[in-house]
C-alpha cells in the first residue's frame, strides 16, 4: 500500500482530538458545536435531499 503523508496527518489528529475528549462522543460534538458558534463565518444548513424513485421500466 502506498504511504500517504495526507492521510497519515488526518489520522493522526484524529487520534488526537479523540484522545483529548477521552473518546467521547459527546464530549466531542459539544466541542464542534462550541467551536461553530464562536466562529465568524456563517453556518449553510441544508435540509435533506430527497432520493430518486426508481424508474418501474
Amino acid at each position: 500500500m502506498i504511504r500517504d503523508p495526507i492521510v497519515e496527518e488526518i489520522r493522526r489528529y484524529r487520534q488526537e482530538h479523540s484522545e483529548k475528549y477521552d473518546y467521547d462522543l459527546k464530549k466531542i460534538c459539544e466541542a464542534l458545536r462550541s467551536r461553530q458558534t464562536r466562529s465568524k463565518k456563517e453556518v449553510v444548513s441544508r435540509g435533506p435531499r430527497l432520493a430518486k424513485q426508481a424508474n418501474g421500466s
